[in-house]
């Protein structure tokens, strides 16, 4: 038994001296290096921040070691030096993505928001497949005011993750700046949809609900639900105090509109950690029932008119392509109120006016506007995807290529040209279709429309009406009948076909779509939207670059100064034949 004691304990002196010979057969350098990142994660930022200074004084050419001390002074509330930092680590290797990306990121804390686009720029031009990139370029663009950059960086971070929170909320904002509530209060409705606890798209639908569609009520009820999330809300006084303004009922001689109160901006991004991103929220709230699901038919905006689709074009080295859906032209917004009273909300800027409203023509359906005038981006259908992590910072991305895509095809109903009915009852119920639009009562118009056509199921301009109004409010199938009623009855009215076509294409059918389109071209050799929509569907959805090319190339040949021209010559450098 004593011999037993004896050789345990002479192996445990073998097995002492063997690491403290390894350890000491370490260079000083590199062990400096792995402590600060071991204070790194514990999260010691100071004695980080002192091992990483000997690392680089003993490491001075090795540029990660430098990162790693950038991003330990950020963390440590030293931003100069972290700054020095990351600039010296980009002067060793102009190729390191990190430091690219914690450098941008630090910018906009500052905001610097040049300096931030630019660092976030080279980030993504090298990992087109990493969302978190997009997202913060995203938001510098957004804060430094442009907003056809931030929509592209936006809807790439929504190519990559179709359902992303802060995608979408971003994708909503820019609305906002642009002077389309409508279409804005679409973006932050599939941003609670998809994520019923995140608190800038609640407070940011409650806010378009009170400010631009007068409806206190909704606006209320997404107060009562960010007011309800734990942990308290960042906003949380300011919210209570609008809250309780709108629950005391006030007696004035003249109904007065409710004063304008714009949406949050997204949050503040946080300090990435080298080896991992940071996510999007620090902590997530618990999820709140209640109103959120009545999301799906919010807001929808008004229509009769199609525009020309836009193009979106991806980066030159990593070419990824951003889907930007194409829908018909969003609804005039009634006049712009001055500001209110209420605390203010957004940390970027007041919402911009909205434009005049537009009147209606007497033939029912709005003639097609010129071609310089592009149709705003709406939020595409997306599908719930479980969540995955972000990849990390360090580690290399490699692209995937999309696999050969399959489509479901549609089953044509081909109807005959329906007979004349009661024009008298339906121009009755078209009339009334037309006063729901101009209070903003989208579904009661659509209801109205749809007996107009039930009424007189001849009447082209009801079945056409009728179509545009379902499809804005995404109920494909009555929008997909009611074209094909419509075209039964014009077969050569290319507004119904192209509109027909955006609703295959909306509905998933995207070779029937691009049968539309060509059928359209085939009559119209000249139709430059159907042009560059199938163009789109083929770079898009179809991912057949050949044909994209072609397309694209006839829209350059008829009109070179379309507003969608500099972006068709990009994507096409980026995709040589």
């Amino acid at each position: 038994m004593p011999a037993k004691k004896n050789r345990n304990y002479c192996g445990a002196i073998i097995f002492l001296t063997l690491a403290l010979f390894i350890a000491g057969c370490t260079p000083p350098g590199p062990r400096a290096l792995l402590k600060g990142k071991k204070l790194l994660e514990r999260g010691d930022y100071t004695a980080a921040v002192e091992q990483f200074k000997t690392a680089t004084t003993l490491l001075p050419a090795n540029a990660q070691a430098w990162n790693y001390l950038g991003v330990a002074c950020q963390r440590a509330g030293q931003p100069a030096d972290a700054v020095t930092a990351y600039q010296r680590a980009l002067k060793l290797d102009r190729d390191l993505v990190e430091a690219h990306y914690n450098l941008g990121v630090l910018w906009l804390e500052q905001q610097k928001f040049d300096s931030a686009k630019t660092e976030l720029t080279a980030y993504t031009l090298r990992r087109g497949n990493a969302p978190e990139g997009w997202l913060k370029l995203g938001l510098a663009e957004l804060r430094s005011g442009d907003l056809a950059g931030a929509d592209k960086s936006y809807g790439n971070a929504l190519y990559l993750n179709t359902n992303n929170a802060e995608a979408l909320n971003g994708r909503g904002l820019v609305r906002v700046e642009r002077g389309h509530p409508r279409d804005a209060a679409l973006f932050f409705a599939a941003a609670v949809q998809f994520h019923p606890d995140y608190a800038p798209a609640i407070l940011n639908l409650a806010a378009v609900a009170q400010q631009d569609l007068h409806d206190n009520k909704l606006a209320l009820e997404y107060y009562r639900v960010y007011l309800a999330l734990t942990p308290r809300a960042e906003k949380w006084d300011e919210v209570n105090a609008i809250v309780a303004n709108l629950e005391t009922p006030v007696t004035v001689a003249v109904a007065t509109p409710p004063p304008r109160q714009n949406a949050i901006a997204a949050s503040t991004p946080p300090i990435v950690h080298p080896i991992a991103p940071p996510k999007t929220q620090t902590t997530m709230p618990r999820a709140v029932s209640s109103p959120l699901a009545r999301v799906a038919p919010f807001a929808p905006p008004q229509v009769v008119k199609v525009t020309p689709e836009p193009v979106i074009v991806p980066t030159p080295v990593q070419v990824v392509v951003a889907p930007e859906p194409v829908v018909v032209t969003s609804p005039p917004e009634p006049p712009s109120k001055k500001p209110g009273i209420l605390t203010r909300l957004n940390p970027i800027r007041w919402i911009s006016p909205s434009a005049q409203e537009t009147k209606y023509v007497d033939s029912g359906v709005t003639p097609l506007p010129s071609s310089d005038s592009p149709s705003p981006t709406m939020p595409m259908p997306v599908q719930i995807v479980p969540k995955s992590a972000p990849p990390a910072v360090m580690m290399p991305i490699h692209i995937v290529q999309p696999a050969a895509p399959t489509f479901p095809r549609y089953l044509y109903l081909s109807p005959r040209k329906p007979g004349a009915g009661n024009r008298v009852a339906a121009a009755a119920e078209f009339s009334q279709a037309q006063i729901f639009e101009q209070g903003s009562h989208w579904t009661d118009a659509m209801e109205s429309y749809r007996r107009a056509t039930q009424s007189d199921a001849g009447w082209f301009e009801a079945q056409y009406n009728y179509g545009v109004l379902a499809y804005r409010l995404r109920n494909y199938s009555a929008a997909l009948s009611a074209y094909e009623m419509a075209l039964a009855i014009q077969p050569d009215s290319v507004d119904a076909r192209y509109n027909f076509a955006l609703a295959l294409k909306a509905s998933g059918y995207a070779p029937d779509a691009a049968a539309e389109l060509k059928k359209i071209l085939a009559a119209n050799p000249s139709e430059v939207r159907a042009h560059l929509a199938l163009g789109n569907l083929y770079a898009q959805q179809m991912h057949d670059t050949a044909q994209a090319r072609a397309q694209y190339m006839k829209v350059l040949e008829l009109d070179p100064r379309n507003p969608q021209a500099n972006d068709i010559r990009f994507w096409l450098s980026a995709n040589p034949a």
